[in-house]
């Protein structure tokens, strides 16, 4: 049924995209929200789920694209310049309370917070969840080198990042 399936998909999924969104979102309260929109969307278009398609990448793809529409939001809400935004992005991993980490984990965390979104996603997607790039693909609509480059050079900017601070 349409119900079991469901269930078991929040049962298997529920933790590893919360994680997803949470690196994307920061806040904990916004990762709650964004995933359950996701799972909202997830129930509405269970039936016309294709079999062709994993169903790991297809739950990624929703997330992905409802953590950008999320940020996008919160961007247009704000109107604050983009330096400006990356610095409340920090303050927000600060007051976190459930962020606990140590000084380099909290450099990466900061360091990550400083890329486009665009490299945010992919370095999440390879570096947290550890997803090989054909996968990566089909989840970003992105040619593989396209994704191999917005990697590289996020991670040059996380090194350049936490050498300078």
């Amino acid at each position: 049924t349409k119900e079991k399936a469901f269930t078991d998909i929040i049962k298997k999924y529920q933790e590893r995209l919360y994680w997803h969104i949470r690196r994307m979102v920061v806040e904990h309260e916004d990762a709650n929200d964004v995933l359950q929109n996701v799972f909202i969307r997830v129930w509405n278009g269970l039936e016309n789920f294709r079999e062709d398609a994993q169903l790991y990448t297809w739950l990624y793809r929703i997330a992905t694209n409802e953590c950008l529409t999320f940020l996008d939001q919160q961007k247009k809400r704000s109107a604050v310049p983009i330096d400006e935004e990356d610095s409340g992005l920090a303050n927000k991993i600060k007051a976190d309370k459930h962020f606990d980490a140590n000084k380099l984990e909290w450099k990466l965390q900061l360091a990550i917070q400083q890329l486009p979104e665009k490299q945010r996603v992919v370095f999440s997607l390879r570096y947290y969840d550890e997803m090989p790039y054909e996968e990566m693909s089909r989840v970003l609509e992105t040619s593989e080198g396209a994704l191999k480059a917005s990697y590289h050079h996020a991670v040059k900017k996380i090194e350049e990042y936490i050498l300078n601070h």
